[in-house]
């Protein structure tokens, strides 16, 4: 009589922050077990981030280690423990405009913490390494939309080098170690249990509570804002889709998205950009109430717009997200008065 094959064991750090919950969420959906790590630092509330836990501890298989990712000891002990098949690194710093501020929280959290995952995933047997980019990285470029094949070579803030700097960290262990990772360019992503310090909250929020708003650069900013659904629908495809060398690579004319080793980047974002005030005009509709704008400049280390060429993923993977903004606005307000009806904070 066949043995029943025990579910994989799944690393996802970061696991109490906001994609990190979703994709636990969806991974234990199909049957993963999974190991969620957060250090639960107070960068914002820490009780959203113990709700999202106590929804993800209610399942079977999942298991929660509070420990930071820049604790090399504990990451040691916990890999050499696990022996995970795959890891999902989205414990970061996040922030572009905190990083103006804190810039010590980005090298630690960011640096530190990833050199520790990828160590770990080298010594440790990992399969695949899929971790948090940014489209921050663009800096910047104005050519659009931004495209995985592009140079990304000018940042514009701390929070973004140190994203372009995990890209050539992870190229180095795909090359010398053969393991195999993959970087997820995150376009302004958003929908229910979103974090705090997101506009889409702040925006929320304020209006909610008929405070005034503070809009940069007038509203003449556009992104590419992406629902959490797609994104999360997107890494689980991905767990599965180990990269390969990538037998067209040219060393005389390299492509930055691809490479002769197991390494890939792919943007993950709607390839639909929408204007900020429309974006503001969406959530005063879902709330029923204006809000009152604060107009101000445009602020370091911002950029005026984020487009996403999502051609590679869909190549690889056969999806492209598609939620549309409007959706997506309704059901994070919906469930901002949900959850602040019940006293979350």
């Amino acid at each position: 009589m066949d043995c029943p094959v025990p579910p994989r064991k799944i690393l996802v750090t970061g696991a109490a922050g906001f994609i990190g919950f979703h994709l636990a969420q969806a991974l234990l959906a199909r049957g993963e077990h999974v190991v969620g790590l957060d250090n639960l630092n107070d960068y914002y509330s820490v009780p959203l981030k113990r709700a999202r836990l106590a929804l993800l501890t209610e399942q079977a298989n999942f298991e929660f280690v509070q420990i930071d990712c820049a604790d090399r000891q504990a990451m040691d002990q916990l890999f050499a423990k696990e022996r995970f098949a795959r890891v999902a690194h989205l414990a970061a710093q996040a922030g572009v405009r905190y990083s103006l501020t804190n810039p010590h929280a980005y090298i630690d959290s960011n640096l530190v913490g990833f050199i520790n995952i990828l160590e770990g995933c080298r010594h440790h047997g990992v399969e695949h390494l899929l971790y948090a980019s940014s489209s921050s990285v663009y800096g910047s470029n104005k050519l659009q939309p931004f495209s995985v094949h592009h140079s990304v070579d000018h940042p514009v803030s701390l929070y973004a080098a140190t994203k372009k700097a995990n890209e050539l960290m992870a190229h180095t262990y795909s090359h010398l170690y053969d393991l195999p990772t993959t970087g997820l360019r995150f376009f302004t992503v958003y929908g229910p249990w979103g974090r705090p310090d997101m506009a889409l909250y702040i925006f929320t929020k304020a209006i909610s509570e008929g405070r005034p708003i503070d809009v940069y650069n007038h509203g003449q900013m556009r992104r590419d804002f992406t629902y959490i659904d797609d994104i999360v629908e997107a890494m689980v495809r991905l767990v599965d889709t180990v990269p390969t060398p990538d037998a067209t690579f040219d060393p005389l004319n390299p492509d930055p998205g691809t490479s002769n080793c197991r390494y890939r980047v792919y943007n993950i974002g709607n390839h639909q950009p929408e204007e900020l005030g429309r974006f503001i005009e969406l959530i005063e509709l879902a709330l029923g109430r204006p809000a009152t704008k604060n107009l101000l400049p445009m602020q370091a280390g911002d950029v005026m717009e984020t487009y996403a060429d999502t051609r590679s993923l869909e190549a690889a993977i056969g999806f492209k997200p598609s939620t549309n903004l409007a959706t997506g606005i309704a059901r994070f307000v919906q469930w901002y008065q949900e959850y602040h009806s019940i006293g979350g904070h």
